[in-house]
């Protein structure tokens, strides 16, 4: 039997998170850590939910699922978004694959009877892949609920096993970018998990720097933003489970790369990099050179990009992932903050693909900015 109770992030237990992943499919952005974060700088209002498997003594945890409560318009009704904050880029549960069908069919009859959560629920970039989405699909159609899905696409993967491009033209140009650059000086790659505080204060610098700072879109732009990823980053290197790797030249960091990991999966969550040195591509070749090291050794096998295939990780790694996004009422009918969230998505989503038709016409202007891969 499967039970769901629902809690603040900073009553979830460590000891038993830890047991979970050992288990389950990874995703960071589930860990206690990263949604305790979140809470506690006041950016996203979380709720957990956990599922227990009753049929042992004492419970044990078999699914945990980060929600944040937010109104995606002034005024419109509150919904759930299954990425649980801003800059999280995997919105799949975190379930013991012996438990998935149990444990998703639980999590929405726990929504639905809830008087204090929405019903509706928008899960982007959502593993395609993975036994949980199948297990919501599933649930959806035994439910009859209201269920709208788009597609997202892939996105670019890795692991020991396969995705790493071995040839070809992008290979030659970075090896000529690594020696072009190493003329200049002593170049190099650091990855340590230690100081990773003052390695993260440099990757928030290389951004305010970089295109992102002159369009205001940099993470030092907004003290709110700031303050959320320092914590997050913060409480995950306590935990081991953040590092900043730095290309160096010269023994100056002129590119950052933020790696989080979960289990045996380690992302790239957040690149950044001298303008200066764009014509040779820096960030391409710090997630280059970190993407042998962090496969070669350790409990790393496999490495999640955080990026859209068009990004430049698209370029040097040959594995995609189908993602997915649905958009479901955990009620039996269409209620208002469904049919509302549905016509806002569908909207931007047609408003998105007409900006890249016309776009790819050159009837209006590509995104200016930098060629160093941010």
């Amino acid at each position: 039997m499967i039970s769901v109770t629902r809690r603040s992030p900073e009553a979830v237990s460590a000891a038993e998170w830890d047991d979970l992943v050992q288990r389950a499919s990874a995703n960071v952005f589930m860990n206690p850590a990263a949604l305790k974060a979140a809470a506690d700088t006041l950016f996203a209002v979380v709720h957990v939910l956990l599922a227990w498997d009753m049929a042992v003594e004492p419970p044990r945890l078999v699914g945990l699922w980060g929600l944040q409560e937010r109104s995606t318009l002034p005024f419109w009704p509150a919904l759930l978004e299954a990425l649980p904050f801003h800059y999280a880029f995997l919105s799949s549960p975190v379930i013991d694959p012996a438990f998935t069908d149990g444990v998703i069919a639980a999590f929405f009859a726990a929504i639905r009877d809830s008087k204090a959560l929405p019903n509706v629920i928008s899960i982007k970039e959502m593993n395609g892949e993975a036994a949980s989405c199948a297990a919501i699909r599933k649930t959806v159609g035994a439910g009859r609920h209201p269920c709208l899905e788009f597609s997202e696409g892939v996105r670019p993967v890795v692991s020991r096993e396969f995705g790493v491009k071995s040839s070809g033209s992008t290979r030659k140009k970075l090896r000529q970018d690594w020696n072009r650059l190493s003329a200049l000086g002593a170049l190099d790659v650091v990855n340590e998990r230690e100081d990773v505080l003052k390695a993260f204060e440099t990757f928030l610098e290389l951004e305010h720097g970089s295109w992102k700072g002159a369009e205001g879109t940099a993470l030092l732009c907004d003290d709110r933003d700031a303050a959320f990823v320092r914590r997050l980053i913060g409480n995950l290197a306590e935990q081991g489970n953040a590092s900043v790797a730095l290309l160096m030249l010269d023994g100056r960091a002129i590119a950052a790369q933020v790696v989080l990991y979960c289990g045996s999966v380690a992302y790239t969550w957040k690149t950044a990099f001298d303008p200066a040195y764009a014509r040779y591509s820096p960030g391409m070749l710090l997630i280059d050179r970190l993407t042998g090291e962090l496969l070669a050794s350790g409990p790393v096998q496999a490495i999640d990009s955080c990026s859209p295939a068009g990004g430049f990780m698209g370029q040097i790694w040959a594995g995609r992932r189908t993602m997915v996004g649905l958009l479901v009422d955990v009620g039996s009918r269409r209620s208002a903050a469904f049919i509302a969230e549905a016509a806002r998505q569908l909207g931007y989503t047609k408003l998105k693909a007409l900006r890249d038709t016309l776009r790819a016409a050159k009837w209006l202007p590509a995104r200016k900015r930098q060629t160093g891969t941010s």
